[in-house]
């Protein structure tokens, strides 16, 4: 089904490109938000790499492999939007979570708390790498087609962006110890 509308998008048919971008649109903000960490940045790279897929489709070879590619033209829009915005700049805006409440719902505030401050120190590639694994559960050859990197790549920044999200919550409770110890 969506292979024809590939193909009908490909040649022009506004129609079947919307239907395809619409399927897509709350994904890729989604993934985008999470790579970025900041919405307002996060939709931008998403309207840039829509505009990217219907510009470049007419170009797409084999009309299967839309979604690695749509991809791939996402992750480099959160690379140049990542460019133009250097420095952080809080975000305050509440996204719905996935995830049911807990019975303690602060412990659960607590704990996305730490784990987002961990995935922000994470280098862009090595969000990019865990959110299309993670968030995405894509498996890692086409987290691979996805960005346009060789396999081992891949499984090489997992696996450091994973060392290094440890690593980060690990020092984040040290200090939590130290601070309720003195």
């Amino acid at each position: 089904m969506d292979t024809e509308l590939v193909k009908l998008a490909q040649h022009g048919d506004k129609g079947a490109f919307t239907t395809l971008a619409a399927a897509r649109a709350d994904r890729f903000l989604a993934v985008s938000n999470r790579i970025l960490r900041d919405l307002s940045s996060a939709e931008d790279a998403t309207q840039q790499a829509l505009l990217s897929i219907w510009q470049d489709l007419p170009q797409l070879r084999d009309p299967r492999r839309f979604d690695a590619w749509a991809y791939r033209l996402l992750v480099r829009a959160c690379y140049s939007q990542a460019d133009q915005n250097r420095r952080w700049t809080p975000n305050m805006r509440l996204l719905p979570t996935e995830e049911p409440m807990t019975a303690d719902a602060t412990s659960g505030v607590v704990d996305r708390d730490q784990l987002d401050r961990g995935f922000r120190r994470l280098s862009l590639d090595h969000r990019s790498v865990v959110v299309l694994h993670h968030y995405l559960d894509l498996p890692l050859d086409q987290v691979a087609d996805a960005l346009g990197i060789p396999v081992g790549t891949v499984a090489s920044r997992l696996h450091y962006a994973m060392l290094a999200l440890r690593s980060a919550l690990d020092a984040d409770a040290r200090s939590m110890t130290r601070g309720v110890a003195q």
